[in-house]
């Protein structure tokens, strides 16, 4: 059968118009795929593509308030591996494995694993530029070294508790480290380059740079001359004593900022896995509780100097070595007792007695409220992990013999931190600050400050009149009383002994004490609190005035020098003992002639300079007092 040519016709017209509109939706598509949907699909093949050399940010530093590295960012190049690369597995393997210490088995494993990249670790991590010169030197094609870095701690050991450490990532994991890690770590960055599925790069794409972003350095409350002072100090008590451990804190008693910190036993944060977890994880300042024994008494005395309760100088009472509490005898820590004594001489001998009157006086709702008050029983919120929260009485179980051995720091549980910041409020005027250790943070590039921390004021807890009475008596404490071993000759200290019993399973241990002191100066105008607890100290009397108080007071002495501030001579006049060597003022001999100075008698030895029958210059200066028999260095020359 014949087809006309008008269906003929048709039927191209059909094809042709069919074909159009097929090619029109080829073209459209193609055009949306092109167009629309190009860059969306050019990212996901460049995804498919793309590998990662990422770059470690610089981890900032730490500085104490004067500028001074505590901890610091140093080259330490890492080595990774894109196995598709990898053409001789098990020859380039062996070439590694000798240049890094490690096993064959070990590389091959890392370097044929299904990853897009591999960091060959530990050995490979971290190392020396020496060691990454020699793996760059083998030229093993998909081995490449990243450039990273790791932390140093210039000092060793020096604040490590508070410092930390970080790991081998570089993330932060104990102290100042973890708490701040997120500013320090600062953001990672990466180069980006393109390779086929078989691991080849494709050099008609261009690398992606990402620069990292470094970390902010913080600058600390920390002064690192104090701190120098503490570390010695606590050298010196670990030789001296062996204790099962050591705690020093030094606080501004005006803002809450932490000028120096430590415990023993110590470490070195770069090689923290060469000692016990436990000795690195506990920074005893903030962790470590346990009944405070007698510097405890300074919160009872100023609530109730602050409740009028009694006058330190006109109230007396008897000591006869005990007081009977609820059918319990508890006893003073001289044999005998102090006999009648004033309230004052009581802070000075700190009596047991006389501060459970004083507890029977406030009653216990009121004790216990200046307790709380004063940051006992909660956090004081300072800037580091792990802050334990102390143990009071339960104030509903709280009877006539939990109040007595509240009122004199046995107990009760507190931390070394607790103590600092409420002793500081005691004789700041009354001003309950929260302790913190970061200061500034500081850009690295600009070294201009991003953003700084400021005292916080929580309450002030007592008057300034209150605070006043309570420094006098503290300072009595070191000059006539059981602080005697603090005393500094040229400043005005005051303080509080404590000798606090360990109890072990629901009983206190024999001859097992934690002896602590208190102190700070300048009495009148304190700029430092220093406190130290001495753990089970050997071979000594366990008392906090032996062992403790010398401690505090070579602290106060160096540190008060360190900061300047200048010897006074309004001191409180320190009681002997048969154990003080005679003192002397120097005199003043400036104008005097050397027939004078012959006739005198002073117990002391004259070294003379320079030509002439007059002094016109002499050291030290008048006033200063030196031990009996000591030199002075005269200067002669004419009127």
């Amino acid at each position: 059968m014949r087809v006309s040519n008008v269906t003929v016709r048709r039927r191209l017209v059909l094809t042709l118009v069919i074909g159009l509109l097929i090619f029109a939706v080829i073209v459209v598509r193609l055009g949306y795929v092109q167009l629309y949907m190009g860059d969306w699909l050019s990212g996901k093949a460049k995804d498919s593509w793309s590998r990662n050399i990422p770059f470690e940010a610089k981890r900032g530093d730490i500085l104490d308030r004067n500028g001074v590295a505590l901890a610091t960012t140093i080259s330490a190049p890492s080595v990774l591996v894109v196995p598709r690369q990898i053409k001789n597995p098990a020859e380039d393997a062996e070439k590694l494995a000798a240049v890094l210490n490690m096993s064959k088995e070990n590389v091959y494993r890392m370097i044929t694993s299904k990853e897009s990249s591999v960091w060959i670790k530990p050995e490979g991590k971290k190392m020396t530029n020496e060691k990454a010169n020699e793996v760059r030197k083998l030229e093993i094609a998909g081995v490449y070294i990243a450039e990273d870095n790791k932390r140093h701690y210039p000092f060793g050991s020096y604040l490590s508790h508070v410092l930390g450490f970080s790991g081998i990532d570089n993330q932060g994991l104990t102290g100042l480290e973890l708490y701040y890690d997120k500013q320090l770590s600062g953001e990672k960055g990466q180069v980006e380059y393109y390779a086929d599925a078989k691991g080849k790069r494709m050099p008609s794409l261009a690398d992606d740079y990402t620069p990292p972003e470094d970390g902010l350095d913080l600058k600390l409350t920390i002064d690192s001359k104090v701190q120098t002072i503490i570390e010695r100090e606590l050298d010196i008590a670990e030789a001296t004593y062996n204790p099962d451990g050591a705690v020093a804190v030094a606080m501004d008693p005006n803002t809450g900022e932490v000028l120096g910190m430590a415990s023993r036993p110590d470490f070195n944060p770069e090689n923290f896995k060469d000692v016990a977890p436990d000795v690195w994880n506990q920074n005893k300042p903030v962790w470590s509780t346990y009944e405070p024994g007698s510097t405890f008494k300074i919160i009872t005395l100023a609530a109730a100097i602050e409740e009028n309760k009694v006058n330190l100088e006109t109230d007396h009472f008897h000591d006869p070595g005990y007081i009977e509490v609820a059918g319990h005898k508890l006893r003073c820590w001289k044999k005998g007792g102090h006999g009648s004594q004033s309230f004052l001489e009581g802070v000075q001998n700190s009596c047991n007695p006389g501060f459970v009157m004083l507890g029977e006086r406030l009653g216990k709702e009121k004790l216990f409220s200046y307790i709380k008050d004063f940051g006992f029983g909660k956090k004081t919120g300072i800037d580091l992990n792990g802050e334990a929260t102390g143990i009071l009485f339960d104030l509903k179980k709280v009877g006539p013999l939990e109040l007595a051995t509240t009122a004199f720091g046995q107990g009760v549980s507190v931390t070394p931190i607790q103590q600092v910041t409420a002793v500081s409020a005691a004789i700041n005027g009354g001003y309950l600050y929260e302790p913190y250790i970061a200061k500034e943070w500081v850009d690295p590039e600009t070294k201009q400050i991003v953003s700084k921390n400021t005292p916080k004021l929580k309450k002030q807890v007592i008057s300034k009149e209150t605070s006043e009475k309570v420094r006098y008596a503290l300072e009595s404490v070191v000059a006539q009383g059981t602080g005697k071993n603090a005393f500094v000759d040229g400043y005005r200290v005051g303080g509080k002994t404590g000798t606090a019993q360990k109890a072990k399973n629901g009983a206190y241990l024999k001859n097992n004490h934690i002896v602590s002191f208190i102190g700070f100066a300048p009495a009148d105008d304190p700029q430092i609190v220093v406190y130290v607890a001495i753990d089970n100290p050997k071979g000594t009397l366990q008392f906090g005035g032996i062992v403790a108080a010398p401690i505090v007071g070579n602290i106060i002495h160096d540190s008060l020098q360190s900061m300047g501030v200048e010897r006074r001579k309004d001191q409180i006049e320190k009681e002997k003992t048969w154990l003080d060597e005679e003192v002397i003022q120097v005199p003043d001999l400036v104008g005097r002639s050397k027939k004078e100075i012959r006739e005198s008698l002073y117990n002391l030895k004259i070294d003379a300079a320079g030509e002439g029958d007059y002094v016109v210059e002499q050291q030290p200066e008048p006033g200063i007092k030196v031990k009996a028999g000591s030199t002075i260095r005269l200067y002669l020359g004419d009127k």
